[in-house]
């Protein structure tokens, strides 16, 4: 199964039915959204060995919360999902939607917000980054949107990312349309912006209870993935759970032997409070242990980026 955004008037009232059981697609909701991941990042960090890095995400995540309030986005977007729906790709598909400045007015903010809670490196990488020009950043930005990680040096990523994270999760949240499951493939995408997710999340909330949905790593929005398939390739005969605790752990990690590769699945019920890119960054053992047995990552996490810079 795939999943496909399509503007609200054009769905038929047997789809609304379908689409009603079982929500395919929730669009971020973004109050709080932010600051709710640096406070978890916050508490994590306490019982932590790598507390520091996690204290450094939540001052970027709370700088994300201002930023978010300070810049409100206004953008008609109806044009651009009737466009996508019959072409039948996501409508903030991150290697075609053409990104306007907004995002840098969002970069130049946060950089602002956090130059006062930086010293040293951090604060040498932002004041680098406030010194480039407009065509320097869109060539980064370009690079860390379609993977080409080892362009973009590690202490830069972060950053950059953050303000494109904004920049998406607002988007995504004015999209005036609604989802539908279809038939196809592509499934480990977002269907919102074509992104990587960072973990998935079996949820306890009324209409969504243990249902897994896939957190996306930019636009903030959560697809559903039935907890039988791996996330990655859709297969189903060689998947294992793995975690460092027991068998009652809020994470665990689903890894799949046809494809080679894991996801992190937090678990609400058993720990309400999980966040999935604050979690995901706070258990990086159990992803030096999947690596240990021969898996690779699926996800990318946004304080986290692969490469060298």
């Amino acid at each position: 199964m795939s999943i496909r955004i399509i503007p609200q008037d054009q769905l038929e009232k047997s789809d609304k039915n379908t689409a009603d059981k079982i929500p395919p697609l929730l669009f971020p909701r973004l109050k709080n959204l932010y600051s709710r991941r640096a406070a978890r990042l916050r508490d994590l960090a306490a019982k932590n060995p790598l507390g520091d890095y996690l204290r450094f995400a939540a001052v970027i995540a709370q700088a994300q919360e201002i930023v978010l309030y300070d810049h409100p986005l206004q953008i008609d977007l109806r044009a651009r999902l009737e466009q996508c729906a019959e072409q039948g790709i996501p409508p903030l598909d991150i290697h075609t939607y053409p990104r306007d400045a907004h995002w840098q007015r969002l970069l130049h903010s946060l950089i602002a917000e956090l130059k006062p809670e930086m010293s040293g490196q951090a604060l040498a990488v932002l004041e680098n980054l406030e010194k480039a020009s407009a065509t320097e950043l869109e060539t980064l930005a370009t690079a860390l949107l379609e993977g080409n990680f080892a362009q973009v040096s590690n202490d830069k990523s972060p950053f950059i990312w953050a303000a494109l994270s904004i920049y998406w999760a607002q988007m995504a949240a004015l999209i005036p349309g609604k989802a539908r499951a279809e038939y196809g493939e592509h499934r480990q995408f977002c269907p919102v912006c074509a992104s990587v997710p960072v973990a998935s999340v079996v949820h306890m909330d009324v209409g969504q209870q243990g249902l897994r949905y896939l957190h996306c790593n930019l636009c903030e929005s959560e697809w559903y993935v039935v907890r039988s398939k791996c996330s990655n390739c859709e297969q189903t005969r060689d998947l294992h759970y793995w975690s460092l605790d027991s068998e009652m752990a809020a994470v665990k990690a689903e890894s799949c032997g046809d494809c080679g590769t894991y996801l992190k699945m937090f678990y609400q019920e058993k720990d309400p409070a999980v966040e999935p890119v604050a979690d995901d960054l706070a258990s990086l053992v159990l992803d030096a242990r999947m690596e240990q047995e021969g898996f690779a990552r699926s996800s990318l996490n946004p304080f986290l980026f692969p490469g060298e810079g």
